[in-house]
């Protein structure tokens, strides 16, 4: 309101001045400068009284624009905190998730491990337990072998010493002799 009245200020001084010279307190004055600072202070007038309800409502109305942009953007930030919040909440539960992921998976690993070393030990065991059998099975193999070698060695030996000792009345005694035995 101060600058619209240091406005009207200078007209109500030349207003005054004309007056006080016999001069109409209104009139039409074709003094150009004089025309138009009249002018111009009738129209900052006019603008000033209708105006300020028009600008006033454009600024009110933008002002609500501002305060609606405000609380949007204050509702957003609540919103993005929530779900920033809950995103963490998140990740520290698929954290623990994982974390429990992981020590299932050493003990299943220390598990196997055990079962593995388990098992290899039975077959350890199997295998010295079979190749105990087959070294066995092989000795007598090898053992009935050998026996069987001497045995024909004997035989064959004794059939030499035989034939060397044994001449025809011996054998002819030795046939009657094993007939006799066998009840004939």
């Amino acid at each position: 309101m101060t600058s619209i009245t240091g406005m009207i200020d200078p007209f109500l001084l030349l207003a005054t001045e004309s007056h006080a010279e016999g001069e109409a307190l209104i009139g039409f004055h074709f003094d150009f400068l004089e025309s138009n600072i009249l002018n111009l202070a009738i129209l900052v007038g006019v603008l000033v009284f209708y105006g300020r309800k028009v600008v006033g409502n454009i600024l009110s109305e933008r002002r609500n624009q501002i305060a609606q942009a405000i609380q949007e953007a204050e509702e957003k930030q609540r919103t993005a905190a929530q779900a920033l919040a809950k995103e963490k909440e998140n990740l520290a539960q698929a954290q623990k998730e994982a974390a429990r992921i992981h020590e299932a998976a050493i003990e299943r690993a220390k598990t196997l491990r055990a079962e593995i070393a388990a098992q290899s030990e039975r077959d350890i065991a199997r295998l010295k337990e079979t190749a105990a059998a087959d070294l066995s099975s092989e000795q007598e193999r090898v053992m009935a072998q050998l026996k069987k070698q001497i045995a024909e060695q004997a035989i064959v030996k004794a059939e030499s010493q035989l034939k060397a000792q044994v001449d025809n009345n011996t054998q002819q005694r030795l046939i009657d002799r094993s007939i006799a035995r066998l009840g004939g």
